[in-house]
């Protein structure tokens, strides 16, 4: 049997474990060992599994990762969302659905801190949710609305899908970071215009704010200062070279503990956070010693060179390779977690993408955007449950019709960076 038909048949069986519900990183871990003992030997394969997770755990290079959740734990724990969602909420006022505005603009700048969409759907949810509803909000639009701006956390940097994907294709963290400022920002601004145009056909989805007076918008402007600060402190150390990701994330986790302990987080908060923290640090890790031990196992069996020669043979033009490739991404990403899909698919299809004379930074935003999609859209849509939990009365069905406009939303976007990749590579 050929190393190729050997990967295909160990592929087969990763998709059967986890089809049986198998974490994904052990599957991915389990299936390379086994693919990698077959193809070379027993003893290789031994060595790959005793040396493996130590040099993943001990690469200088993932260090950012822990540091980012962090930050987001903090800002979390302490409930920086409260003052960020008053702050926003202030500056729409009397507007029809500015409560909906005011929690896409929230999700945007705690995103940036936070980096995690799962994170980011469940504190704002907390805020914002109760209050939507208090004041007559249609559910589809009040769930929707939470559970598509808590995506942009996977966009707005710092980012740990961005991230994972920068590392995996041996890209630099600071240019992903970098090019996704701009498709971040689109998409919230695709967001409330979305909201905008749904209120205005159906008014009857959300009701007027109360007026605030001048002095109050400004007082508003002056709660999302410290979140901003932190934000332009990473982003804007990274771009002019002031310092690397890893001593961004750093300052980044420092300065939201800072926040944390003048708005009152104990030492148990504390220790609640650093757990936590571990905790999500551990799975993360888990996964990509999964991922290490599939990706030599698929360098030996030669899948991703079968794969771009079986293309060529094909002679699809590479707008249509890019397309099959983003329709994979958005399959797997309906029923599959965001990171452990990229984890999976990047190394198979990045070859394929490379041949084809993509950018990688610029793949690299639009497969993100891709995978962004599968947190929104049935069956599984992470983002989705996690907004279920809050609003145990609202069923699933209504939340999924209330993400639709902005799944269409989140396409409008991917349209528009693969006609116009300048969004993506504009700062760079």
């Amino acid at each position: 049997m050929s190393s190729a038909m050997i990967g295909l048949t160990c592929i087969a069986l990763m998709l059967v474990m986890m089809a049986l519900r198998a974490p994904i990183a052990l599957a991915m871990a389990s299936v390379g060992f086994i693919g990698f003992a077959w193809i070379i030997a027993f003893d290789p394969a031994m060595a790959i599994l005793e040396g493996g997770p130590f040099e993943t755990l001990s690469n200088y290079s993932f260090s950012p990762i822990p540091m980012f959740i962090m930050m987001g734990v903090f800002a979390s724990r302490a409930k920086m969302s409260d003052q960020l969602f008053s702050g926003a909420r202030s500056l729409f006022g009397a507007w029809r659905g500015g409560i909906s505005l005011a929690a896409i603009l929230s999700c945007g700048i705690f995103s940036a801190i936070s980096g995690s969409s799962v994170a980011t759907a469940a504190s704002m949810s907390r805020v914002a949710l109760p209050e939507m509803r208090k004041h007559g909000y249609a559910d589809s639009l009040a769930t929707g609305t939470l559970a598509a701006g808590g995506t942009l956390g996977i966009m707005i940097p710092p980012s740990i899908a961005l991230l994972l994907y920068a590392l995996i294709t041996e890209q630099s963290v600071g240019d992903m970071f970098i090019a996704g400022l701009i498709p971040g920002i689109l998409g919230l601004v695709l967001y409330c215009v979305t909201i905008s145009v749904l209120v205005k056909l159906k008014p009857e989805l959300a009701t007027p704010g109360e007026a605030t007076s001048l002095k109050e918008k400004l007082l508003g402007l002056k709660g999302l200062v410290p979140f901003s600060a932190v934000f332009a402190i990473i982003i804007g150390g990274i771009y002019l070279g002031i310092f690397t990701p890893t001593e961004a994330a750093a300052i980044g986790a420092f300065a939201t503990l800072v926040m944390a302990v003048i708005r009152g987080m104990n030492f148990e908060g504390f220790r609640s956070a650093i757990q936590e923290t571990l905790t999500t640090s551990a799975m993360i890790f888990f996964m990509i010693i999964g991922a290490e031990i599939f990706g030599y196992f698929l360098s030996v069996s030669r899948i991703s060179f079968e794969l771009v020669s079986f293309v060529d043979s094909l002679q699809l033009t590479p707008f249509m390779i890019l397309i099959c490739v983003l329709v994979l991404f958005m399959l797997l990403g309906c029923v599959m977690d965001s990171i452990a899909m990229l984890l999976l698919t990047v190394p198979v299809v990045y070859p394929l993408v490379e041949a084809a004379g993509f950018d990688p930074i610029w793949f690299g935003i639009v497969a993100v955007i891709t995978v962004e999609l599968g947190l929104i859209t049935p069956p599984v849509g992470m983002n989705v449950f996690v907004i279920k939990a809050f609003a145990k009365d609202v069923s699933i069905g209504s939340i999924y019709k209330g993400v639709m406009p902005f799944v269409i939303s989140d396409l409008v976007r991917l349209a528009l960076l693969i006609c116009f990749p300048t969004l993506a590579l504009g700062l760079l």
